[in-house]
């Protein structure tokens, strides 16, 4: 379990589906998804991360949250370390627009003693959004998507705003002022309209996330309010209302006097 606060920024070194030709020390190849022409069908893959601190909290067999997706240590090295990908996770998340050097959020799992800063967040991604604009808050909308991001930036107050394209079938589990996370960053919904989600970045989310190295027409991973989706289950399985009478009581006179009444 994790809280969408993103410890550290971590570099893909390797993605490749080819399991015996990759390893932590050889040469990176890119992925190539289930669904492409002469690739083999329902492939899992291997992801290689580099990171610094992360490393130190990281064991084989240890869950860590890449980019929000809840993923296991499979092998560590002195300075990265690997997830096997099964053919479901590259299905369900935004894996495919990866390539080696771009950034991915890190996040160890929650332990006890630490304070849910976030909100509770699986690492089980829901499915996939695609970000439409991220654009400074400080400035007008034409004024800011005109500039680059880092001049609009200098120009504004650090702010942005962020615009995700979400699937129709995850609305019904968004609220304005509900809990999202996106790419594994727990943020707040400042709007929703029909299926445009709409999140304030603050500064520090900004300058400590991979959202500044995204594009627009990016996919980005979403994973929706834990508690949203099983207070639906429980209404939908609900036994319906029904108007019929009470069963008659079992208490009658004879059995009173039965127990000496």
């Amino acid at each position: 379990m994790f809280t969408g606060i993103i410890e550290e920024v971590g570099t893909v070194a390797e993605l490749a589906t080819d399991r015996t030709g990759s390893s932590a020390g050889g040469p990176s190849l890119r992925l190539v998804p289930s669904d492409v022409e002469g690739s083999p069908q329902g492939a899992g893959g291997r992801l290689r991360i580099e990171a610094s601190r992360m490393l130190a909290k990281l064991e084989v067999g240890s869950s860590i949250a890449v980019s929000g997706c809840c993923l296991t240590v499979t092998e560590k090295a002195e300075s990265s370390f690997i997830c096997d990908l099964s053919p479901e996770t590259l299905e369900r998340t935004g894996f495919r627009r990866l390539q080696p050097r771009a950034q991915v959020n890190l996040e160890a799992p929650l332990t006890l003693s630490q304070p849910l800063g976030g909100h509770i967040v699986q690492g089980h991604v829901d499915g996939t959004g695609i970000l439409v604009a991220l654009t400074a808050a400080g400035l007008p909308a034409d004024l800011s998507r005109a500039t680059s991001r880092e001049a609009s930036a200098k120009a504004g107050d650090g702010n942005y705003w962020l615009e995700v394209e979400v699937p129709a079938e995850l609305t019904r589990y968004l609220v304005e002022k509900g809990s999202v996370a996106v790419e594994g960053i727990s943020l707040t919904v400042a709007a929703l309209a029909g299926t445009r989600l709409r999140i304030a970045i603050i500064p520090s989310t900004y300058e400590n996330t991979n959202l500044r190295t995204l594009q627009p027409g990016d996919p980005v991973n979403l994973e929706c309010d834990l508690l949203a989706k099983y207070l639906e289950k429980l209404l939908l399985e609900r036994p319906p209302a029904t108007s019929a009478k009470k069963p008659a009581s079992k208490l009658t006179l004879e059995r009173l006097r039965e127990q000496g009444f």
